[in-house]
């Protein structure tokens, strides 16, 4: 972990309890345009936006579940994609997993991992890369919170999801909150969660978000 990085989470979020998932607190921004705006300015091309410092709406519907599911992880090696706050692998943790990997592209949600899996007493193994046109390793759970927001990026992350699921086992929950390019059909659904959000993020106060299971099944097939 980064210390420049380390001090700048501390800097500019503040650890509090998570809306929908209370058991778990978070470094997070109190005003989210102010730390959007300065982390865009001076880095615009090269430093991804601070997802890390906000709880969204699929993490923390994802995080519920988990917590109110642990025999989904307990025992099992968790992956936790594009794991922004670090949120779900927090989770998944508290739950009993027998070990959580969460993995970012951007070096300061590595570092809020770091800082805020500390500041809830468990092990995560918060890991700075692209993965998603590898695989998920040694992984029996895959979790995936909030990551269908651009086309792009759902194409990518839908075929690392495949193979998760096809090649190595395991099985994936993604927490999604309706965004536009979620592919429900590879999904069947397993609970949904009304959950409160941020306004200035979302310009509502409250999401609808569904955890859902994917299928890795093509589609059509004969199950």
């Amino acid at each position: 972990m980064s210390e420049l990085s380390a001090a700048f989470v501390r800097l500019h979020a503040r650890l509090a309890p998570v809306a929908f998932v209370p058991e778990v607190r978070l470094h997070q921004a109190d005003e989210p345009i102010g730390l959007w705006e300065l982390t865009e300015g001076e880095f615009r091309s090269a430093q991804p936006p601070p997802f890390w410092a906000f709880a969204w709406a699929g993490g923390q519907g994802l995080a519920r579940h988990v917590t109110d599911h642990p025999e989904l992880v307990a025992g099992r090696r968790v992956l936790d994609l594009a794991a922004g706050s670090g949120l779900v692998a927090i989770a998944a943790a508290r739950a009993g997993a027998r070990s959580v990997r969460a993995v970012e592209i951007d070096e300061r949600a590595v570092a809020a991992v770091a800082l805020n899996a500390e500041a809830n007493g468990v092990r995560v193994d918060a890991e700075l890369g692209d993965i998603l046109d590898s695989d998920a390793g040694d992984a029996e759970v895959v979790l995936a919170g909030d990551v269908f927001y651009s086309e792009a990026m759902a194409r990518r992350m839908l075929r690392f999801l495949l193979r998760a699921a096809r090649t190595g086992g395991a099985r994936v929950l993604v927490g999604d909150p309706g965004r536009a390019f979620l592919p429900r059909e590879r999904f069947r659904e397993l609970a949904a969660y009304d959950v409160p959000v941020p306004e200035g993020l979302e310009s509502v106060r409250v999401k609808r978000t569904t955890v859902w299971e994917l299928d890795p099944a093509p589609p059509g097939a004969t199950r």
